[in-house]
């Protein structure tokens, strides 16, 4: 019995022991933030008063805040306090988060279509995204976007999305095509959560409308010339996210799977699911380049329709090849290219980037053996510069110029606001 009373006392000893090593943090505080909320940033943050100081919770706070659009760039630093305790202070570059953006793209068709928007991305300094953009591409549309990843918890937020879209779309059937003035109107809602620091979530619903109505070019009795489809969509979306910032230069791997399931109200439009994961490497090449990757692979129902799904753009996957030119029911799409920096001057950084955009779609109906085929394949390598402002979110103004080496290709210039991925 006394060997028992002697062994409590002694692993009671050792434990009490330990504790007293462990580095407690007395306080977290936040400096070099104007805009950003620093109720927000503890809110967000797993360090909090009286939890165990551990460096490596610290640097994943910092890695969370980098990827705000508010913040430019953070660090931390340990300063002790008493009793062995420590304050724990996280300092913040804040950008400029009221943006313009502008996107415009042309090809040596002549075609030439821009969205001009302007969004705050950091409203009430909770990182909460709000804006719009309008559109021109042969017709006037707009859209309003909601965005607060951390609206009821540093877990749980909302996005709400409403656009008024009206395009000319080819549909393709019988080997040629027409084009329709194309109209989707939609509100859709997203519930997100996240999980931990790397994996999230997006689920929630769309209801819109879709109306096609023919402008020119061949026609079918089988194929109708005016279509007006009320639809809903169920949406999800996983994303597992290891990307480290640091100003222009990215490195890491994110994965992000999309899924849809879409109901149709007319038996020319069925009832489909599509779905396609986008991933992306990107590595730090020296002191100023960075190399940049992603690959999409995409299927969705392979109904033969002229209205299939996976579309074949300037602003979306191939640089240089037009404005919707195809259409297909599966995507295999690889973007790769090399960033280098050629001037950083301040908050000035002038980058160039050789790349490749290389793809290739399955026929509404066909088979898998449609990837291989050399009408399906479009491969344009081209080059491009960034300027870019280190201060202000996503203020980087690309131009890029893509031509097609495979048959009967195109080329074309494509302007924009960010990173092309």
């Amino acid at each position: 019995m006394k060997k028992l009373v002697n062994f409590i006392f002694l692993f009671a000893f050792v434990i009490s022991g330990v504790s007293a090593q462990n580095k407690i943090v007395h306080d977290l505080k936040i400096q070099g933030n104007k805009k950003l909320k620093s109720s927000f940033v503890k809110s967000i943050s797993s360090i909090k008063s009286g939890s165990i100081l551990d460096s490596t919770i610290i640097e994943q706070d910092i890695l969370r805040l980098k990827r705000l659009p508010s913040v430019s760039h953070a660090y931390y630093q340990v300063f002790p306090s008493d009793d062995n305790q420590y304050n724990v202070f996280y300092n913040i570059e804040e950008n400029f988060t009221l943006i313009p953006s502008a996107n415009i793209f042309t090809t040596d068709n002549d075609e030439f279509a821009y969205r001009l928007g302007l969004y705050e991305f950091n409203a009430l300094g909770r990182n909460i995204t709000f804006g719009g953009f309008y559109q021109k591409d042969i017709y006037d549309s707009y859209a309003i976007n909601f965005r607060a990843p951390y609206l009821f918890s540093n877990k749980v937020g909302l996005a709400i999305n409403f656009q008024d879209l009206t395009t000319q779309e080819p549909v393709f059937f019988d080997n040629t095509s027409s084009n329709y003035k194309y109209n989707n109107k939609s509100i859709e809602v997203l519930g997100l959560y996240e999980f931990n620091f790397s994996n999230r979530l997006e689920f929630g619903i769309n209801y819109f409308v879709e109306d096609y109505q023919y402008k020119f070019g061949a026609t079918n009795p089988n194929v109708p010339q005016e279509l007006n489809v009320h639809k809903w969509l169920a949406k999800g979306i996983y994303e597992y996210n290891k990307l480290d910032y640091f100003y222009q230069y990215v490195s890491g791997f994110k994965s992000q799977f999309n899924f849809q399931y879409v109901t149709s109200t007319n038996d020319m439009l069925p009832d489909f699911f599509i779905g396609w994961n986008d991933f992306f490497l990107f590595k730090r090449v020296g002191e100023k380049g960075n190399w940049a990757n992603r690959l999409r692979l995409g299927i969705s129902t392979n109904d033969e329709t002229p209205f299939a799904p996976f579309s074949v753009d300037n602003n979306l996957n191939i640089r240089g090849v037009g404005n919707t030119i195809d259409r297909g029911t599966g995507a295999i799409v690889l973007n790769t290219e090399y960033r280098q920096t050629l001037i950083e001057k301040g908050w000035f950084v002038l980058q160039g980037n050789a790349f490749i955009d290389a793809g290739s779609w399955r026929n509404p109906g066909g088979d898998f053996g449609d990837f291989s085929k050399d009408d399906n394949i479009k491969v344009y390598p081209g080059l491009g510069l960034r300027f870019i402002h280190k201060k202000i979110y996503n203020a980087i103004f690309r131009i890029d110029y893509g031509v097609g080496v495979t048959p009967n290709s195109s080329k074309g210039f494509v302007f924009g606001i960010g990173q092309y991925f």
